[in-house]
């Protein structure tokens, strides 16, 4: 799918609800430790993060919950980067496990000046960087949700 690493993550007792599966709020949880595991690959590492005071904060996510993540399930999330502008990053993340698509999320982030509390853009290394990364979005990204008329 990507040059970006996968997260394994092992789904945790206190994650499955009371219908017996992983609760609707974990996967987000587990597609937010995708995110910061992929923020190094393209040199937003702890220590750039402190040492320029920047950081991405999430303004828009899109999850579609697709099968079921059953108790102690190992969990495989796919990452991808499917758009970059000057201050925006585009993130598609999968959740696999035993072979199947359990869920996805889509994901438009800022980049930030932490001190200043405001939008920033890129430094063009980081941004050479994110667009040599990019890849297509999938047929799935940018679905309006509703009902079926």
């Amino acid at each position: 799918m990507t040059e970006l690493p996968s997260l394994f993550e092992d789904v945790r007792p206190e994650w499955i609800d009371y219908n017996g599966h992983l609760s609707e709020g974990y996967y987000v949880v587990v597609f937010g430790f995708a995110t910061d595991a992929v923020m190094p690959r393209f040199g937003m590492t702890p220590e750039y993060l402190v040492e320029t005071g920047t950081s991405l904060y999430s303004l828009e996510a899109h999850v579609r919950y697709l099968d079921q993540v059953p108790p102690g399930a190992r969990l495989e999330v796919r990452s991808s980067i499917i758009g970059v502008t000057a201050k925006l990053l585009w993130l598609w993340h999968e959740m696999w496990s035993e072979d199947r698509l359990r869920a996805t999320e889509e994901v438009l982030m800022v980049h930030v000046d932490s001190q200043a509390a405001r939008s920033s853009p890129f430094p063009d290394v980081l941004r050479t960087r994110l667009q040599a990364l990019v890849v297509p979005p999938p047929e799935h990204a940018s679905r309006r949700i509703g009902p079926l008329l």
